[in-house]
């Protein structure tokens, strides 16, 4: 009994190291992402410095998706050399060069040092981070399942899914400690590079427990009897019925569960801060918060797909998302900035101008002055915050703001000299700032107004639809491929879906909340697509819980 005991022990601890193994990867990927997308506004002063605020914002946040975009094209490098080389070797590699890219952001110089190669080293980093990611994933949920006990891949694998907390958690407590430290202005010059400098101790922790690892049972197995794969990239995506699974995980499970994902964590974060302009540190708090009571959940619905399926769980988590997207980030409005809600129901804010009159104010170059009335009159709405209402003028109007009663007539800049634009512009953008302030429209949220415990009930909420399509989602991948090609296959739709359809996310939604005026109009992008998974989910993709894994 002694003995039945300690093999028991030894097995607990073994698999708690396999899951920790894995799961430090993945730590990485969101200690990075909260980095960036909690320091975009320092990153965008320092390296798009040379071009117009909108223009550098937008900048910012395609250098975030940057690495998303690539992160596919690593899931085929990666997950070829995992089911050719073994999978623990391989995300050594991703591992690697995901801490060292993410230690060289913090060493870079500004675009005031060199110019427009400051943000191309910038982008070139982050293309290493998306590689390396692309073949992070599916080697880390691969090698858990293929360690679980059969009827615990998805408890197993859902402990993989909750290191977004700790890569939370670290991103912000690094953050604020240096933030206090040094006091604004320091962090704003310099110390924001810190963050970044202080992956490398976590690099170090990682490299020393994935190297105590052993490789997956299963592929020495495979190896072992001479039934590894020899071409995976041809076996996983030349033959149609894996190509079609292929495609059928990416439209019905990961196209609808990376926007869902997207959402909840990071869009919900950047509408609180740049939208209802409530303070960072305090955003920061709020989603951290309810990102900690959500973390179980991702346990649970794992569990619970062990018991009731894979397919259930993550699509109902779409559906519902779909459904209740509009009404909750209006309530998000209403809690956490009441003075804008207000504003907007009492004084709502209408641009009348020439259609003619108005360009797609983005400049990769920073050389196009926007300075038609229209332009002028957007792009100060935009900045500050505020949601508006456009309506078509006659060929050759100026370009008006209503706000409430108050109406603010634009001016035509094109024919003026830059110091004389300049002038007129911040007179005009003045007048339309006491106009939106008689009509109640702050400047920033009060903190005191904030309803906290509201905010946090909204954004805990939006959580538990991450944990509904996230928990099970590794497992279900895991279980859809075979062992010969499992890497490859499973890692190629879900970098499909996380890096494109959701790494755009943010890019896209705020491109489409600048078109239309409406801070709300962007959630048209995640309800679409978690609907489009929803039903091709629904009807064309079969449960596979309970898949033979060693085939």
């Amino acid at each position: 009994m002694a003995a039945v005991a300690a093999q028991g022990e030894a097995r607990a601890g073994s698999n708690r190291m396999v899951i920790a193994g894995a799961s430090v990867g993945t730590v990485f990927e969101w200690y990075d992402f909260y980095l960036y997308g909690s320091l975009a506004s320092f990153i965008t002063f320092h390296f798009f410095s040379g071009v117009n605020e909108t223009t550098g914002y937008i900048f910012a946040l395609m250098a975030f998706a940057a690495g998303f975009a690539v992160r596919p094209f690593g899931a085929l490098v990666f997950g070829r050399l995992g089911d050719l080389w073994g999978r623990k070797n391989t995300f050594l590699v991703t591992m690697l060069l995901m801490g060292l890219s993410t230690f060289v952001v913090g060493l870079l110089p500004s675009y005031d040092q060199i110019g427009v190669a400051a943000p191309i080293l910038l982008i070139v980093m982050r293309l290493v981070q998306g590689l390396a990611l692309g073949g992070e994933y599916g080697g880390a949920a691969t090698y858990v399942a293929e360690h679980a006990p059969p009827g615990k891949r998805g408890l197993y694998t859902s402990w993989i899914q909750t290191t977004a907390t700790l890569g939370l958690f670290l991103s912000l407590i690094v953050i604020l400690l240096v933030r206090t430290q040094l006091g604004e202005e320091a962090f704003r010059a310099w110390g924001w590079r810190i963050p970044f400098l202080v992956s490398i101790l976590l690099l170090g922790v990682s490299l020393w427990i994935r190297l105590r690892l052993d490789e997956s049972p299963v592929f020495q197995k495979m190896i072992a009897e001479g039934k590894g794969a020899t071409r995976p990239l041809a076996e996983s995506f030349a033959h149609w019925p894996n190509l079609k699974l292929v495609l059928l995980a990416l439209a019905g499970l990961t196209a609808g569960q990376a926007v869902v994902w997207y959402t909840g964590q990071f869009y919900a974060l950047f509408f609180l801060e740049k939208t209802l302009k409530v303070d960072g540190p305090l955003t920061n708090s709020l989603v951290a918060i309810a990102l900690l009571l959500g973390t179980p959940f991702f346990i649970l619905f794992g569990w619970l797909s062990d018991k009731i399926g894979r397919k259930p769980i993550i699509l109902a988590g779409c559906l519902i998302a779909a459904l209740t997207y509009f009404p909750i980030f209006k309530t998000l409005t209403v809690a956490a900035n009441p003075a804008l809600a207000a504003a907007t129901a009492s004084s709502p804010v209408v641009v009348t101008a020439d259609p003619a009159d108005c360009a797609l104010q983005f400049d990769p170059v920073g050389k196009t002055a926007f300075t038609s009335s229209c332009d002028v009159a957007k792009s100060a709405l935009a900045i500050a915050g505020v949601s508006y209402v456009n309506r078509v003028a006659p060929a050759g109007t100026l370009a008006s703001v209503q706000v409430g009663a108050n109406q603010v007539i634009g001016f035509r800049g094109e024919a003026m000299a830059k110091p004389a634009f300049d002038a007129r512009k911040a007179e005009w953008t003045a007048t339309l700032g006491t106009a939106l302030k008689e009509a109640g429209y702050p400047a920033k949220a009060d903190a005191a107004q904030v309803n906290k415990p509201l905010v946090v009930g909204l954004l805990w909420l939006l959580v538990l639809y991450v944990t509904m399509v996230y928990g099970p989602i590794a497992a279900a991948l895991v279980e859809m491929f075979p062992a010969r090609i499992r890497y490859t296959s499973m890692s190629l739709p879900y970098h499909v879906g996380n890096g494109w359809f959701g790494g755009f996310l943010p890019t896209t939604a705020f491109a489409m909340v600048a078109a239309s005026g409406n801070i709300y109009f962007g959630l048209w992008y995640p309800i679409t697509v978690a609907a489009v998974t929803f039903v091709v989910g629904a009807f064309l993709v079969k449960e596979m819980r309970g898949n033979e894994i060693e085939a």
